[in-house]
């Protein structure tokens, strides 16, 4: 691999060539899912009859926005979905999750996290380890959860199980993406199993998936499998790298009517929020969204082959199946993963001069670093990488908008733990 513009070590770029070779067969999965999905979002747009005067601007209440409608219905059409709500005002994953939860639950109800812990993030908003205003536990919300399985698999008796004991769960949430851990991030066939599990006690249950990181990876979402409700952020996979913020709601139009009052106002729901010309960029981000997710997913799966091919435990290994965009490596020092970061970042096409430093970042227990150099402020679906700094010290990688930078980064950040020999080659 020849790296004309970028001071790489020799024998890394060998290592590079390696990788490649090893990384063709997962390549050529990768490009025949972009393609379906490609297609299944260009026939939507055409089904949709998508024109220009659909991207104008609202100002003030927003009533009768025709793009936001048309884009709501749109994004239910890909997403397999009955109903959608997808706005600019949603400033987050967390968010679009937090209108959710809130929106379908009530007080007296209860919450069933079925796959572990949840993410950092949504610890306050449901009350647990730390007190925080607002959250679920204070409006009477109780909350349960069934741990994964020592292999990192959703424990399916142990749902039942919850299921069985507490006839007030009203919702069993599922995470797709890993988070912060090393556990397996679940396929849409894993979500099915579950939702089976759920429908062979409970049919008033709402099967909830915060569907981060996965979108487009397969060639079909969690609804498919039978999922209630699904939420994401727009500065991951279905924003497409043009999207500059929002997030999106999808699933039954019961629940999502629900969740509509929840993001505005009882009575006024989806009828108001003017888009104050974001409709562009949310068509068009959406619409290279699966190009892109390929892009991610073949820099992931770069990463995956040279970090193993130097030593490194890494999960996704290289050929496994991916369900999300995130890999990690597995560092073992802090130490190793501040350089990692830290050369990542040399290779954004943003604030590449500007050195990541680990921070007491809200919402999270340890500190954490994150190399972000990207065009939209913590767009995850641009390459970055972040991580606590906790054991086992690992680098959670994601993003890439275009592969050929993405494995400049890679390369990059190995790179720098070599110069500060903290690699062995």
């Amino acid at each position: 691999m020849k790296t004309p513009f970028f001071t790489i070590d020799p024998r890394l770029t060998t290592l590079a060539d390696r990788a490649l070779k090893r990384a063709e067969e997962a390549f050529q999965n990768i490009e025949e899912i972009t393609e379906y999905n490609q297609q299944k979002v260009l026939a939507a747009f055409i089904e949709e009859k998508v024109s220009e005067p659909l991207f104008y601007p609202t100002t003030g209440y927003g009533y009768g926005d025709r793009g936001r409608e048309t884009l709501d219905a749109l994004f239910a059409r890909i997403m397999g979905t009955e109903d959608a709500l997808v706005r600019h005002s949603i400033v987050s994953g967390t968010h679009a999750i937090t209108i959710a939860l809130f929106g379908v639950l009530r007080p007296g109800d209860t919450l069933l996290a079925a796959t572990g812990a949840p993410y950092d993030t949504l610890e306050q908003v449901i009350g647990v380890k730390r007190p925080s205003s607002g959250s679920l536990r204070e409006y009477g919300i109780a909350y349960r959860e069934v741990a994964l399985q020592e292999d990192g698999r959703p424990d399916l008796p142990a749902i039942v199980q919850a299921l069985e004991q507490d006839p007030d769960i009203r919702v069993v949430h599922i995470q797709r993406s890993r988070g912060y851990s090393l556990r397996p991030s679940l396929s849409v066939a894993d979500i099915g199993r579950i939702v089976e599990a759920v429908r062979s006690h409970s049919s008033k249950a709402v099967v909830f998936v915060d569907n981060c990181y996965g979108e487009f990876v397969e060639r079909e979402e969690p609804s498919a499998a039978g999922a209630d409700l699904m939420a994401g952020s727009l500065i991951k996979n279905p924003g497409g790298g043009v999207a500059e913020n929002g997030g999106y709601i999808c699933g039954r139009a019961d629940l999502v009517e629900q969740c509509s009052y929840r993001m505005t106002t009882p009575g006024l729901g989806r009828e108001v929020g003017a888009s104050l010309g974001h409709n562009r960029s949310l068509y068009m981000g959406l619409f290279h969204a699966p190009h892109v997710v390929g892009e991610a997913l073949k820099t992931a799966v770069f990463a995956s082959a040279l970090f193993e091919l130097l030593g490194y435990e890494v999960t996704p290994r290289p050929l496994e199946s991916r369900t999300d965009i995130i890999q990690a490596v597995c560092l073992h020092t802090p130490e190793a993963l501040i350089a990692f970061c830290q050369g990542m970042q040399k290779g954004a096409p943003v604030d590449s001069f500007v050195v990541p430093e680990p921070w007491d970042m809200p919402g999270y227990d340890n500190q954490v670093i994150m190399a972000d150099g990207a065009f939209i402020a913590g767009a995850s679906i641009e390459l970055s990488a972040d991580a606590p700094l906790r054991e086992p010290y690992a680098a959670y990688m994601q993003g890439g908008l275009n592969f050929s930078s993405g494995k400049i980064g890679v390369l990059l950040a190995a790179q720098s733990m070599l110069e500060k020999g903290l690699l062995n080659l």
